[in-house]
């Protein structure tokens, strides 16, 4: 695929994006089921966060970011703080769950589980990519952002 034509597919995909996140949160104005309110907030979430995603994977076709040593540095800092404090949430969801009977309730924290999970795995590999201080190659960029990214991280998704 050309460049030109990424760029314009990702363009494409941002409207989408910012078209689900109005018409969801339009929809939330009639719906009174808190449980399903949260559902349709999260996925409003989620397609923010994928269409920022795509404007990310649209200035790697343009130049691939590089990173000075300090910002090597900084990065790898928060991402294993973030590591940490992503499996700590996997623990604590982990060992609760068996004791949880309702139906709801176990539906919404195996959602919040599942997206645990992505995260930790995209740190992981943000991490190694970090430490090991390789240059950080568009095809690495590539990976994290299309394999690793958590796009279904919604409940059910």
């Amino acid at each position: 695929m050309k460049k030109s034509e990424m760029t314009t597919f990702f363009k494409d995909q941002i409207k989408l994006e910012h078209n689900i996140v109005e018409s969801v949160t339009n929809s939330l104005k009639n719906v009174r089921s808190p449980v399903v309110k949260q559902v349709l907030r999260a996925i409003a979430f989620d397609s923010q966060k994928h269409a920022g995603i795509y404007n990310a994977a649209m200035s790697i076709v343009k130049i691939t970011p590089a990173l000075t040593d300090q910002e090597y540095r900084e990065l790898e800092k928060i991402t294993a703080k973030h590591i940490v404090d992503e499996e700590r949430a996997i623990v604590n969801l982990d060992k609760i769950m068996p004791e949880i009977k309702d139906k709801k309730i176990r539906f919404l924290l195996e959602s919040i589980v599942a997206d645990e999970r992505k995260h930790h795995k995209l740190l992981t590999k943000i991490m190694e990519l970090v430490v090991k201080k390789e240059a950080i190659t568009e095809e690495d960029w590539w990976e994290i952002l299309w394999k690793n990214v958590p796009f279904h991280g919604t409940p059910g998704g």
